[in-house]
């Protein structure tokens, strides 16, 4: 954590007249919790959402610009050389007359659409290496189809390419490339509007506030899926489920971007908004390439006990987490979200198990999700923060299940 933000926090504290016990308690935080803050500790984002509501303010007035530490792990020495191929079809080096982008075969529109739609599938079922070596391919038939082409077909050509920036932006967001991520995202909304598609448009937008959020920009989260939901909001009667889809999407990320910046009267709104469009689609949609998520009743609930999670109120989570829309039994008649969705419900799960000492529960959970979501599950900050918490508090001895979690997840066991 930077000094800065260090500082914001003994200066937020100072002006309400707090001691560091006092915040302590207003926070419901150990002293020495609010001791590393004010040291320029590392703590997580629920530690300082837990801090700004009792310093009554927004997450986001925390923070502070400075020069970021460097950063010189081996992971991300790694990604620098295993998307070097994807970096070069995705930002070329732009010279005066153009860009000097290796040459691409302009391929076949039908083509270049069935292999987005083959890249999704690979993204759904966590085969991230695979999606990572089919998208240089797609970027550069694409951007070549939209340079050959004329007419009408050319218009083709450009949503098509949109498509293949989306689903680009999206994998990099998954994968923590954040500024490779802005700039297919922001690509794809582009020739999205140019086109006048904005279904696919909106759905660009739903994944730009994805990266917001994992950039813990609260603010223009906020108001970017706010604004965005409020342009396409849709006539209930005459919405297609991909329609309805999106805009409650949008109002996910108005949700989780307030509760996360110490806004709960509006997230409590746009989890209402969200549940509308659920109960409005009385099912789960994926109706991929219409609607490139996952959304309807089940999910709209289950990111309502995230926001639980979020406040340290696991009791509550293991009491929402099964029960109701949540339900074996409801969810088989609402259709099972998608496994990205399912797996961040069931790490809230493990969260609050692990919260109250239940170390087993926990790891039967992250087990599962090993099962089902190996890869997806080593890109997860809370898996880690789920199975260090493990590691550092269990009295007894490690079991062999839990030694192997914690090499799964590049953690010391």
């Amino acid at each position: 954590m930077s000094t800065g933000l260090a500082d914001n926090v003994k200066k937020f504290r100072r002006t309400t007249g707090l001691s560091q016990e006092g915040l302590a308690e207003e926070a419901d935080l150990s002293l020495s919790t609010v001791r590393k803050v004010e040291q320029g500790g590392h703590v997580s984002m629920e530690t300082l959402a837990a801090l700004a509501r009792a310093l009554g303010v927004s997450t986001s007035a925390l923070f502070a610009t400075e020069a970021p530490k460097s950063v010189l792990s081996h992971q991300d020495e790694a990604n620098r050389r295993y998307l070097a191929e994807l970096r070069r079809a995705l930002m070329p080096p732009i010279g005066l007359s153009a860009p000097l982008s290796e040459p691409g075969e302009a391929g076949e529109l039908s083509a270049i659409r069935q292999g987005v739609q083959d890249g999704h599938a690979l993204y759904q079922a966590d085969q991230y290496a695979s999606v990572a070596r089919k998208l240089p391919g797609l970027l550069r038939s694409s951007e070549s189809a939209v340079a050959t082409l004329e007419g009408e077909e050319q218009q083709h050509a450009l949503i098509a390419r949109a498509h293949a920036l989306l689903l680009t932006g999206k994998y990099l967001t998954q994968v923590r490339q954040y500024d490779m991520a802005y700039y297919a995202l922001a690509e794809a909304i582009r020739l999205a509007r140019e086109t006048g598609q904005t279904q696919l448009a909106g759905t660009g937008i739903v994944g730009l506030c994805w990266l917001l959020l994992r950039q813990d920009r609260f603010d223009e989260a906020e108001q970017l899926a706010a604004q965005t939901a409020v342009e396409i909001e849709p006539r209930m009667s005459q919405a297609t489920p991909a329609h309805l889809a999106v805009w409650g999407e949008l109002w996910l990320r108005v949700a989780a971007a307030t509760v996360r910046n110490n806004r709960p009267d509006v997230a409590q709104e746009a989890r209402r908004m969200a549940r509308t469009a659920g109960g409005a689609l009385n099912t789960e949609d994926e109706s991929f390439p219409q609607h490139w998520g996952g959304f309807g009743p089940v999910t709209a609930e289950m990111k309502g006990v995230e926001d639980l999670s979020l406040v340290g109120d696991a009791r509550g989570v293991l009491r929402r987490a099964d029960d109701g829309i949540l339900s074996d039994k409801a969810v088989r008649n609402f259709g099972r979200p998608t496994a990205p969705n399912w797996g961040r419900h069931r790490l809230d799960v493990a969260r609050a198990h692990v919260l109250l000492g239940s170390h087993q529960d926990a790891m039967d959970e992250l087990s599962q999700l090993r099962r089902s979501s190996g890869e997806w599950l080593t890109h997860q900050p809370m898996a880690r923060y789920v199975m260090a918490n493990i590691l550092k508090t269990r009295k007894r001895t490690l079991t062999q299940e839990m030694r192997s979690m914690a090499a799964h997840l590049d953690l010391a066991g």
